[in-house]
């Protein structure tokens, strides 16, 4: 099963469309997020969510993972 962890920002009526989407790219390239919903509410302010796979790395003294409880 895949794991996600979340990221809420959220953007003030004045801020352009294309500031926002600076803000995105940057945490997308750089924080390896990804864009998983936006919302624009009815006085204009925007909120977007993002999010990244969490990796879990095996135990080390059971690589293979096989004593995980299922």
């Amino acid at each position: 099963m895949v794991e996600y962890e979340f990221q809420v920002l959220s953007f003030p009526r004045e801020t352009s469309r294309g500031q926002i989407r600076a803000a995105l790219a940057e945490h997308a390239e750089y924080g390896r997020w990804e864009l998983h919903r936006t919302v624009r509410y009815v006085g204009g302010h925007q909120r977007s969510w993002l999010r990244r796979k969490i990796i879990r790395a095996p135990r080390r003294d059971d690589p293979l993972g096989l004593s995980r409880s299922r």
